[in-house]
């Protein structure tokens, strides 16, 4: 049966440390100039329902690099868009291909997709969840400050699918959550996330962190509320003064794409505490462990 990545949740903590170390180790070889190309002859067919630039490249140069090759399939380009059952679709690729990775904004149709598919189903985002981001999240922590267990995190803005995958990487990783969200943008916390907190105060979130995380106020599948979130998310910028309450040694991070002035004051992507850039690079290694570890 076909091992899937969909959640944090689908793999052990034990699985996902050795991911995150298994990560850091391709960047090292990528460092060194190192040829290493396990996944010579497999095939991993890409469908993004929804716009991507950095998962795509990343799974794209990760397969290339391990010696695979990636397919993508726009929307336009499969019978997903006139109409073909998900259940048919996912039987029938199945059969052609060694992996899939699948961005979908209804994580209900990728959970679907998974159900019919025999080859592993990634998800290379949801509106559920974004768990390749978290796996390049929690490598850059731990290449730049050791292990995150026992820290404290911060997550300031929208209870969506990165804020959902935090909290499931705080069960994972074993550490502390803070979420500051505004009124109805809360995150639903389940019982068994005993370490996550949740706020509608940014300074009170960040106040001691670790690691403070944002993500845009408008996800994909939110555009035509745009102007309201804007105003809903009055008072949730994150800036140097906000980032001066956390800890003097605390990272920065922003999945990307950055909306300048918006949920990021300009100019701090560049500040000293930022390694956003450190960040989205080190997409393209997480997603080769991931590749590795299942379609080896």
């Amino acid at each position: 049966m076909a091992r899937h990545f969909l959640t944090l949740l689908d793999f052990s903590s034990d699985e996902l440390r050795g991911l995150v170390a298994r990560a850091s180790e391709f960047r090292r070889l990528a460092t060194d100039g190192q040829v290493y190309q396990p996944l010579k002859g497999k095939v991993l067919l890409m469908i993004f329902e929804a716009a991507s630039s950095r998962t795509r490249v990343a799974f794209e140069s990760g397969m290339s690099s391990l010696g695979g090759h990636a397919i993508n399939l726009a929307p336009g380009d499969s019978q997903l868009g006139r109409g073909e059952p998900v259940v048919d679709t996912a039987k029938v690729l199945s059969g052609m291909v060694d992996g899939m990775a699948i961005r979908t904004i209804d994580h209900e149709r990728l959970q679907e997709f998974a159900s019919a598919a025999s080859v592993p189903v990634i998800n290379a985002m949801s509106s559920r969840s974004h768990p390749c981001q978290l796996l390049a999240d929690m490598q850059t922590y731990c290449e730049l400050r050791g292990d995150i267990q026992g820290k404290r995190v911060a997550f300031i803005g929208d209870g969506y699918n990165m804020c959902l995958s935090y909290i499931e990487a705080s069960q994972q990783f074993g550490f502390d959550l803070m979420v500051a969200a505004p009124d109805g943008m809360a995150p639903e916390v389940p019982r068994c996330a005993e370490q996550v907190d949740v706020c509608s105060s940014p300074p009170d979130a960040v106040r001691g962190a670790d690691l403070v995380v944002t993500d845009v106020w408008t996800s994909i599948g939110h555009d035509e509320e745009r102007e309201a979130r804007i105003a809903h998310f009055k008072g949730f910028q994150v800036t140097p003064a906000l980032l001066d309450l956390a800890k003097p040694d605390a990272l920065f991070m922003h999945c990307l794409p950055a909306h300048h002035g918006e949920e990021v004051s300009v100019g701090l992507l560049d500040d000293p505490r930022s390694v956003v850039w450190h960040e989205a690079h080190n997409r393209r290694f997480s997603q080769q462990a991931l590749l590795e570890h299942l379609l080896v």
